[in-house]
């Protein structure tokens, strides 16, 4: 009726259905899960209010690598369709709380225990430690790092924190602030120039009334900085606490292949699966003439990875910024959060939260019996 009122060549508005909208979302993979974001129940909240569509993607971390492509594509692929005129997508993340091996005791609060490992000292551990806890807590998450060398700990310079840890109760330690975590050191206990000369039953009770007598809140993920090497602090952590994986850190030289090696054995025969190995010092950028010069050689962390079946997390260049910003207590990821360095760290970060979640979707298959040579 009246049809003759109707601007000439108009036509009716097409009604958006929610199949239609699921259906193009549907279009979009996980790269890690390998299925689509419907699927695996990413997509929540979904509203259409004419051409308007508003819905949630809550990813398994803020520190999804692809987070930012999924958001793209899911405004792309819901604007094609007809009638769509507006797209609000809400990112989110709902981090799981890792499933702990039999007869190991939860940390309160505590989702996921990521250790930082490596094979002998030197290689930039502790530095990646700090760092990878920093890129996580700038994605979103959650997050605190436990200074677990008794004997060399280096995390309250590292991240410029100073005092004693205050008790509320008498029995609980609260744990030190900076930069958007939460730490616990034996560093903040004892004065700087007094040695920790004790045996390992004695490391091994400060170690474990660190992780559990402090007060952590509810955390995504607990790095531990593990002392370099495979003794007592090591085989303790992994054989009482649900550690979720290990990161292993080393140097590109060939003969680093020999301490990744301890690494991967140790962790293998407690059973905490190998989240992956990151290649430290990975090459040098000269000023000059703008090349990389691998001063360490070249690829030996990611031959190691290759070799024992386990992800290579990625590399970071040798640097002298990241030294610098460490000892000044404002780590590279703080103080130049631009720099290729830092976006090295966020990279790794994102591989490592995503080797987490992988994990928690097929928890039967984070222990394949590997033959490591």
């Amino acid at each position: 009726m009246f049809d003759f009122l109707k601007p000439k060549g108009a036509q009716p508005m097409a009604h958006v259905t929610e199949a239609q909208v699921l259906d193009a979302l549907r279009k979009i993979q996980d790269p890690d899960f390998k299925k689509d974001i419907v699927t695996l129940g990413f997509v929540k909240n979904l509203k259409i209010d004419g051409g308007k569509v508003a819905f949630t993607i809550e990813l398994t971390t803020p520190a999804c690598p692809v987070k930012a492509e999924f958001e793209r594509a899911a405004k792309e692929n819901v604007g094609a369709i007809a009638g769509v005129t507006e797209v609000a997508v809400t990112m989110t993340a709902n981090v799981q709380a890792h499933a702990t091996q039999k007869g190991k005791e939860l940390i309160p609060g505590v989702k996921n225990v990521v250790a930082v490992a490596s094979g002998k000292g030197g290689v930039g551990k502790s530095t990646t430690a700090v760092n990878l806890a920093l890129a996580l807590a700038q994605s979103g998450a959650k997050v605190g790092i436990l200074d677990a060398d008794i004997y060399g700990p280096s995390i309250p310079q590292m991240l410029g924190i100073s005092g004693r840890p205050d008790t509320k109760d008498g029995k609980t330690l609260e744990p030190m602030e900076n930069y958007g975590i939460k730490a616990m050191s034996i560093g903040f206990l004892v004065p700087d120039d007094t040695p920790m000369i004790w045996r390992g039953p004695m490391v091994m009770s400060a170690l474990n009334q660190l992780l559990r007598d402090t007060n952590w809140g509810e955390l995504d993920y607990l790095v531990v900085d593990l002392p370099p090497g495979t003794g007592d602090a090591q085989l303790s952590l992994a054989q009482q606490v649900p550690v979720t994986g290990a990161v292993i850190v080393s140097t590109p030289q060939e003969v680093a292949l020999l301490d990744v090696r301890k690494g991967v054995n140790m962790f293998r025969k407690v059973e905490v699966p190998i989240l992956g190995i990151v290649e430290n010092m990975a090459y040098f950028v000269c000023d000059g003439c703008d090349k990389r010069h691998y001063i360490f050689d070249h690829g030996g962390a990611h031959k190691a990875a290759d070799s024992f079946g386990v992800p290579f997390l990625g590399e970071v260049p040798l640097v002298p910024e990241v030294r610098e910003d460490a000892d000044a207590g404002r780590p590279i990821v703080i103080a130049n959060p631009d720099s290729p360095v830092s976006q090295a760290y966020r990279d790794i970060a994102g591989q490592v939260a995503a080797q987490i979640s992988k994990m928690q979707k097929d928890y039967a298959s984070l222990f394949p019996k590997i033959v490591v040579h």
